[in-house]
């Protein structure tokens, strides 16, 4: 044994330059997530929240998902695609409600409300105009935490998904006007769009947001002449900016927009409003003056649409004539490309979920990501949103409030 003091102190300062195994910041344990997809049930909804690609993604990392038994039947994904994903398929309605994290399309049903046990989270889109209030008071009696996708913010400050399913629905839009057209769809048999030598198709698009965009680009792709009416200079500027090219703009003036409408193959109706009804611009006479056998496609429908002559439609019974003019005013035009439409829903919130998770669960995001706290109306059962709580009479309390007297 060395006793000696000097040796020992040698023996020490080169023990000293050795390498030392470093010491690493041991990473905080992630939230697993236990995420259940039911079968969507609302009239003529196809749609489903998660496809079998992001199931596979989440189950990688840990997270469990339990799917309805059917639930992308609609969208052709069957059962076995989720099963092969990682996904625990369930026949029992219930037993998907009982899971911590309710993720799907449509809003809840009453009948769905009653299967939560409570203290859960719930994701899916918000629909203030038909949402009814016993189901708002259930929820919050239940202490749920109730998210709406479509006000869900990015980075940059977009509502993602109405952006994504308001391209699907301009572009979409032009294909549905396409096929009316058409002689075997009782049209004036026009092919949408222009070949050398024949006069190209008219289409006026009235709405110069992202609906509207798209359905211009679609329409100029297929070699349309196009015209786009909006009440906002500041969407048609940027409307010009984003197409990279020079179509016809103009403010929504009754004598300018009567007269482009009498040359018109085609209109898309696209205009939103923030709150309530959507504006009506299009007068009974104005389409009694259109061209026989010329075609509308009212997306704005679901807010009223923006033409005298529309009613609402189905994806059964789908068009009407009004004055010889072909009319289609399907709410929900996402529902007919569902799988292209899950898809797209899929590749917005596999990211989020993914975040959530790593962040310790839906809480923690929402105190964390104010883009993602942006959607949230009822946090652990107290509303947290000014419009419900005015339309409906019931108390609300800000959300930013909330957090900081729980912290």
């Amino acid at each position: 044994m060395i006793t000696d003091p000097e040796i020992l102190k040698h023996l020490m300062r080169q023990g000293s330059l050795l390498p030392k195994e470093e010491m690493l910041e041991i990473a905080r344990e992630k939230g697993s997530l236990f995420i259940g997809i039911p079968k969507e049930t609302s009239f003529q909804e196809r749609r489903v929240a998660l496809v079998p690609e992001t199931v596979s993604v989440l189950v990688a990392n840990g997270h469990r998902v339990k799917v309805e038994s059917k639930s992308g039947e609609a969208s052709s994904f069957s059962d076995t695609d989720y099963s092969e994903a990682g996904a625990e398929i369930c026949y029992d309605k219930k037993e998907i409600f009982s899971c911590d994290l309710i993720f799907k399309v449509a809003p809840l049903a009453e009948s769905e409300v009653e299967m939560m046990p409570g203290n859960q989270t719930l994701i899916s889109a918000l629909q203030i105009s038909v949402q009814p209030k016993v189901i708002l008071q259930k929820l919050m009696e239940k202490k749920i935490t109730a998210i709406a996708w479509d006000y869900i913010r990015d980075d940059s400050g977009v509502f993602p998904v109405v952006r994504t399913m308001g391209e699907i629905a301009g572009t979409t839009s032009i294909l549905i006007a396409g096929e009316l057209l058409s002689s075997f769809s009782k049209g004036k048999g026009v092919m949408l769009g222009g070949i050398a030598g024949v006069q190209p198709t008219e289409v006026v698009v009235i709405g110069a947001g992202t609906v509207g965009e798209y359905a211009t680009k679609a329409a100029l792709g297929l070699g349309a002449s196009v015209k786009v009416f909006d009440n906002s200079l500041s969407k048609l500027r940027r409307l010009q900016n984003d197409l990279g090219t020079r179509v016809f703009t103009s403010v929504i003036q009754p004598k300018v927009l009567a007269k482009s409408l009498m040359r018109a193959d085609v209109v898309i109706g696209a205009l939103r409003a923030p709150l309530g009804r959507t504006p009506c611009v299009v007068s009974e006479e104005m389409v009694q003056n259109m061209k026989p056998g010329s075609v509308v496609v009212d997306v704005s429908i679901d807010q009223g649409g923006c033409f005298e002559t529309s009613h609402v439609t189905s994806h059964d019974n789908p068009t009407f004539e009004a004055h010889e003019v072909i009319h289609y005013c399907v709410p929900n035009i996402a529902s007919r490309v569902s799988r292209t439409a899950s898809f797209a829903l899929s590749n917005i919130f596999s990211p989020i979920l993914v975040d959530m998770g790593s962040k310790g669960g839906c809480k923690d995001l929402i105190s964390h990501d104010p883009g993602f706290r942006g959607g949230v109306y009822i946090y652990k059962g107290v509303l947290t949103s000014e419009v419900l709580g005015e339309v409906f009479d019931l108390k609300y309390k800000d959300i930013e409030l909330l957090l900081m007297g729980m912290k």
